[in-house]
């Protein structure tokens, strides 16, 4: 695996953990800012909806740059709204600056997984998404216990400072060790960019990864209630089962990355099945401990986990080009909107353990999706994936 895929898996790292930074010092930054808890909780709407819709604005802007070019401009403005954030005085800034980063953290992640499948041998690719999108699972599982730690003991702007420190040090990391990679904007540029959204079984395979994603949130957004409140576990023991259950989502993560390039759709597709499993398991058996932290643990394994196993298809049915793969990550964004958002409402209207049933049924749709393309993959043989020409010296 070439060096250059770690490095950007280390860029993705500091964007997610300024994503998730707020949650871990809510009310640390609701009193330096004087404002609610509620307030601040718009602050992770707020940067969800501008990578969600700002992301692929900005990577329309960045379409003719090479690839490295392009990371380290998005690093610059990342950095700029981090900063932004450190030294906020009040609301409007500090939601000025979660635009900022959100809207560069999505361009990013578009940027970087296209990068990577650009820089890998073919047979390498699903393998060396899976390497990149570890920065996501390691910033969920390292970088959110890391700020919080920062937070608490040096304060709510010594997070954001460290963030940016980080930002430097991918940044430099990617200027010395990425190469630039090849210009992936055709002939025609952006309408030919445009082109690939005509295919209908695109859309089938951006729904399919909205409804993974939703399932998986509706559950991973209220399990510190659920665990408490339903099943009974004291406080203090849900830090540590949240390490546990980011842990295998690194695991599930590499496993996935193994078998996605020659088993796209069966991992897909097992990966759904099993989800609605743990899902169903999770909501009947939420009130026994035992059964209810394995089937969250299960859940850890085959659901954002299927990452690598769904970037592969959105770029095997169109292209690996950043437009593509950031709409793409839109299309996951909007599910972690979805899977949030509607299982605070199923809260309301069939108590705690409504969200597990709601992220059930998701993952069930989310297998309706894939029939159409398991039975054309039984007549034709799939598609090969995009090539590009290998990296040289003169790239650098």
């Amino acid at each position: 695996m070439p060096r250059a895929v770690y490095i950007l898996a280390l860029g993705i790292f500091a964007m997610v953990t300024s994503e998730f930074v707020v949650a871990g010092l809510m009310p640390q930054i609701a009193r330096g800012l004087d404002a609610t808890i509620p307030q601040i909780g718009y602050l992770i709407t707020v940067f969800a909806l501008a990578m969600a819709l700002g992301g692929p604005l900005l990577s329309v802007t960045l379409l003719r740059l090479h690839p490295r070019t392009a990371l380290l401009t998005l690093f610059a403005v990342f950095l700029t709204g981090n900063i932004l954030a450190a030294t906020a005085t009040g609301y409007t800034a500090m939601a000025a600056a979660r635009i900022i980063t959100g809207a560069a953290s999505q361009a990013f992640f578009g940027v970087a997984l296209s990068l990577g499948a650009q820089l890998a041998p073919t047979h390498l690719r699903g393998r060396a998404i899976a390497v990149v999108m570890n920065g996501l699972m390691l910033g969920t599982f390292l970088g959110l216990p890391a700020s919080t730690l920062i937070g608490e003991h040096y304060g709510w702007r010594a997070a954001f400072w460290a963030i940016a420190a980080l930002t430097l040090t991918a940044a430099a990391a990617t200027l010395a060790l990425v190469p630039r990679g090849q210009r992936t904007t055709p002939a025609g540029g952006l309408r030919t960019e445009l082109r690939a959204f005509t295919n209908p079984r695109l859309w089938l395979a951006l729904s399919t990864s909205t409804l993974i994603i939703g399932a998986t949130f509706s559950a991973f957004s209220y399990l510190n209630p659920i665990l408490t409140q339903t099943t009974g576990l004291p406080p203090a023991t849900v830090p540590w089962l949240l390490v546990a259950y980011g842990a295998a989502t690194v695991i599930g993560n590499t496993v996935v990355g193994r078998l996605a390039d020659r088993h796209t759709l069966p991992v897909l597709l097992t990966g759904l099945a099993a989800n609605t499993l743990f899902l169903t398991a999770f909501a009947l058996l939420a009130h026994h401990p035992l059964p209810a932290i394995t089937a969250m643990i299960g859940i850890g394994l085959v659901g954002v986990t299927m990452n690598p196993a769904m970037i592969t298809r959105v770029q095997r049915t169109a292209n690996d080009r950043p437009l593509v793969t950031t709409v793409h990550s839109s299309f996951i964004t909007l599910g972690v909107i979805i899977g949030s958002a509607a299982g605070g409402i199923a809260i309301t209207a069939h108590g705690l353990r409504g969200p597990l049933w709601l992220g059930a049924a998701l993952a069930l749709t989310g297998i309706a999706t894939l029939i159409p393309d398991l039975l054309r993959r039984r007549t034709t043989p799939p598609p090969a994936p995009a090539t590009h020409p290998a990296p040289t010296a003169t790239t650098r």
